[in-house]
């Protein structure tokens, strides 16, 4: 299983620090989620673990080698990345969008195969896209066209997925169905996933680990019972809250206090 690891990682934008020192080692073959207020530095974490923004300080270890330092196309074997809103190209269909997913394992010597083929076809099974493969993605839900990515992720067959907010603009059945879909994957491949959400009692039920982060900084981190508590929710988000246990599942379930305005 491959490991990812962040030490003292500084991500600015021009001179804008967004990220300032952190520190973090994400749990290898588990399910973590990234939670926190909006302008916080979640995605721009993602960024500098995907090595998509280069640090200014610090650095990112893949399987203990500086993530900048690896070949492109080795990095696309280890590690996949779904960003937020990703662009689809015009006309693609699900099956050839999936199919991109294995561009990262061919090179002068290893084109296109039949493990290629059972790779993808596998990618649509398991996303529920095989009646949709040749479908323009273009023409697809908000909820089929997250699976669509997903499920070219599922085909690089990377050990480590970064997701940023893979249930944005989705309703509440679409959001249930993508991180069903990732905890799936997680039992059966152990892939590590880091993902980015907002959403504090989806991050609860379907993460392992939370890692808080507030101002560029990790606040906490842990077990979802560990870190969904009274005390850090108003350090995290600046409201106060009381945690219930849901008595099926066991997960915290968070219930926001109304917040009194002035009336003037």
């Amino acid at each position: 299983m491959s490991t990812l690891v962040a030490e003292r990682l500084t991500l600015a934008y021009d001179k804008r620090v967004v990220v300032d020192g952190l520190d973090l080692v994400v749990p290898t073959g588990r399910v973590t989620a990234v939670v926190g207020p909006n302008g916080c530095g979640k995605s721009t974490l993602l960024r500098g673990l995907s090595r998509l923004l280069p640090p200014t300080e610090g650095q990112v270890l893949l399987d203990g080698e500086v993530i900048g330092s690896l070949p492109t196309k080795e990095v696309a074997r280890r590690l996949g990345l779904l960003p937020q809103q990703p662009t689809v190209p015009e006309g693609i269909t699900v099956a050839e969008l999936v199919e991109r997913g294995r561009h990262p394992h061919h090179g002068l010597f290893r084109q296109w195969s039949h493990d290629d083929e059972v790779v993808v076809a596998a990618a649509l099974e398991m996303t529920e896209l095989v009646e949709l493969a040749r479908v323009p993605v273009d023409s697809l839900s908000g909820g089929q066209r997250q699976r669509a990515w997903i499920a070219m992720a599922l085909a690089q067959r990377t050990p480590v997925l970064l997701l940023d907010e893979p249930t944005s603009f989705l309703d509440i059945a679409h959001q249930i169905d993508v991180l069903e879909l990732v905890r799936d994957l997680n039992a059966r491949e152990g892939t590590t996933v880091v993902m980015v959400l907002h959403d504090l009692a989806m991050a609860a039920r379907y993460a392992d680990h939370l890692v808080a982060m507030c101002g560029g900084e990790i606040v906490a981190e842990g077990a979802p019972s560990e870190i969904v508590t009274p005390r850090v929710i108003e350090s995290v988000f600046g409201i106060a809250a009381s945690v219930v246990t849901d008595p099926t599942t066991g997960d915290p379930v968070v219930i926001p206090h109304r917040r009194k305005r002035d009336p003037s």
